[in-house]
């Protein structure tokens, strides 16, 4: 919901960063792996309690993932870097909650699986909607140039970074936050079911055609 907004502040900074840095030869996929470390060590710091380093690599983490993106655009995208850029996005998203969750079993691990069990399910609304939109053909710019098709959404990357931080500054309120955005991201990934079983219809003359057999080879005469 928020990202929009966000790339139009960010994206002009960022580009600048980005293109500075492609002329002196660092890579994107260098960054997008770097972002994957301090990604790995903010869930670290957080199971160890070391909130302040955790909220400093959480940030670190975020400006990598800025800065591939804009790297990769003056240098040239490719395919493997748009692929390591989601995954590795989708194994930090895993690794907060995680976290938590080792950090106060007792307290924090219900509302961790229920934080983790939404992301499964948008997740998968997302992925299976990009790979849906890519056979058809289907483009969008809305979020920006991606890899694959982004759909907007109520629980977006800036919403579940703010929740991030929310939790490292105050781990007390892990569980009403976890709760509060599971929720949300629920929401988002129903309204991204309800939005594909519109696009994605079917016109019944043609699916009548995809099932009909193939019409018999003519007779040869003798």
């Amino acid at each position: 919901m928020l990202d929009g907004l966000m790339r139009r502040l960010i994206d002009p900074p960022l580009s600048r960063a980005g293109a500075a840095l492609a002329r002196y030869g660092v890579g994107a996929d260098a960054v997008t792996f770097l972002g994957l470390a301090t990604g790995i060590g903010c869930a670290a710091a957080i199971a160890f309690r070391a909130d302040a380093l955790a909220l400093a690599l959480l940030a670190a983490s975020r400006l990598c993932d800025g800065l591939d993106g804009a790297i990769a655009r003056a240098r040239g995208k490719t395919d493997r870097g748009g692929f390591l850029d989601i995954v590795f996005d989708f194994v930090f998203y895993g690794a907060v909650p995680l976290a938590f969750a080792l950090r106060d079993p007792e307290t924090f691990a219900l509302p961790a699986a229920v934080l983790l069990f939404s992301f499964y399910v948008n997740g998968a609304s997302f992925l299976a909607y990009a790979a849906v939109a890519a056979k058809r053909g289907l483009e969008s710019k809305v979020r920006g140039i991606k890899s694959i098709y982004f759909t907007i959404g109520l629980a977006e990357g800036t919403e579940t970074i703010v929740a991030f931080a929310l939790m490292i500054l105050v781990p007390a309120w892990f569980p009403i936050i976890a709760y509060f955005f599971a929720g949300l991201t629920i929401m988002t990934a129903l309204a991204r079911i309800s939005l594909a079983w519109g696009v994605f219809r079917d016109d019944p003359e043609d699916e009548a055609a995809q099932t009909q057999d193939p019409p018999a080879p003519p007779t040869p005469r003798a």
